[in-house]
């Protein structure tokens, strides 16, 4: 199927040879096309220009963009949208004055949400979960990562993992799938931490290998639950898999885990709410994406990613979600890049990097997400008319997307 988009007001993102990511100064820059057209072949984009040099062409569908801005559709790497229920209840607690460890202290926070994805059959699960990954295609995301995690049995993450991998089967969305088994200690394991790590990398492991269910593996390095040798233990053993680390890390203490992950070379450590300069240090010279997700600080009201620290220290930035029922329960990209500008002071334009090319490199997508590239993805969103990209943070409370095409196909 053809399908043409054209008088586009201004195409964002174009980039004849894409660089894998863009860091430091280089992410102020956000090539574009005014008054332009894109041409998408079945599922990729096959060709754009500017309208005074476009020749007509037989299509099945034309798009009228006039006033209208197109963009490459968000890359969200980090999210744990396959989950059962969710914990309304804990945000209320959280209002009333206890923390979010208070809440995981006394059998709240994953381990809740555990017990209930153990009780959830594997169909009421793709069920529930088909509801979100529709929701975040509407909101404009056309790639996305999701993880294990919730299930802390190796049947019930197994079961998160088949189901991750049937949504990529079922949606035209791309899916990407991460094993983190590694996300807290149930409560059978409470005081063996080493034995449910054992059975992480002894039990786990292998069968996840062995059915092909992620690319993948995470663990949520972090006081209170793994240290910097758990992460060395997981991740080397890991590599036996040919599974490629993605760390949560310092999202409420520094305990040298970003370093960690650049030693065992990490695609991305992803929270850093909290950031030392020997965290700078270790991430300089290195192929690791930083990730942040501010809508994370903003549910939970704890500091955001010191993005400008980064930006400034010459290091890429990718914005990413992190969908999950106890602390973002949101899979607004929009959302994500407006809090982004606001309160973690990046431009309109780093932002839009972040989201898109830089979220495309994090989950091993740069050759076929995250910019406007002939031969890429054809997943786009055409927003409604409006001043400029700039209003696109702006306005942050408004619906400002049209219509999104996710891999050839309309939303």
């Amino acid at each position: 199927m053809k399908i043409l988009l054209k008088n586009i007001k201004e195409l964002l993102q174009v980039r004849e040879t894409p660089p894998s990511r863009v860091c430091g100064s280089d992410m102020k820059t956000l090539p574009t096309l005014k008054n332009a057209w894109l041409l998408i072949e079945n599922e990729t984009i096959s060709d754009y220009g500017e309208m005074h040099n476009f020749i007509e062409i037989e299509t099945d569908k034309i798009i009228d963009c006039t006033g209208k801005i197109v963009l490459p559709a968000w890359c969200d790497s980090h999210s744990h949208l396959v989950y059962a229920g969710n914990r309304e209840q804990e945000f209320v607690d959280r209002i009333k004055g206890l923390s979010y460890q208070e809440i995981a202290e006394r059998g709240g926070g994953i381990l809740n949400s555990a017990k209930k994805l153990q009780q959830t059959s594997e169909e009421d699960l793709f069920i529930q979960s088909s509801q979100r990954i529709m929701e975040v295609m509407q909101l404009g995301t056309g790639a996305i990562e999701i993880k294990s995690g919730y299930g802390l049995t190796t049947e019930a993450e197994l079961k998160m993992l088949r189901v991750a991998k049937r949504l990529g089967k079922e949606f035209p969305i791309t899916i990407k799938t991460t094993f983190l088994g590694a996300h807290a200690v149930p409560e059978e394991y409470k005081n063996n931490k080493t034995g449910y790590l054992d059975l992480v990398c002894n039990e786990m492991l292998p069968l996840v290998a062995k059915e092909n269910l992620t690319e993948f593996v995470d663990i949520f390095c972090e006081t209170g639950y793994f240290s910097v040798a758990d992460t060395n233990k997981l991740l080397s053993e890991a590599k036996k898999y040919n599974l490629i680390p993605k760390i949560h890390v310092n999202q409420f203490t520094a305990i040298g885990g970003v370093k960690a992950g650049v030693a065992h070379q990490a695609l991305s450590v992803d929270h850093l709410e909290v950031l030392t300069d020997e965290d700078i240090t270790a991430l300089q010279n290195s192929k690791t994406m930083p990730v942040a997700l501010p809508s994370c600080s903003f549910f939970l009201s704890i500091p955001y990613t010191p993005a400008r620290k980064l930006i400034d220290a010459g290091l890429p930035l990718a914005l990413a979600t992190d969908y999950n029922p106890g602390s973002t329960p949101s899979g607004n990209m929009n959302f994500v890049v407006a809090s982004a500008c606001i309160k973690m002071k990046l431009t309109p334009e780093e932002a839009i990097n972040a989201a898109t090319i830089n979220g495309a490199y994090a989950m091993n997508l740069s050759q076929t997400h995250g910019s406007i590239t002939k031969g890429k993805s054809a997943s786009v969103i055409i927003t409604k008319k409006i001043p400029s990209y700039g209003f696109l943070p702006y306005a942050f409370g408004s619906n400002l997307i049209d219509t999104v095409i996710v891999n050839g196909e309309l939303v």
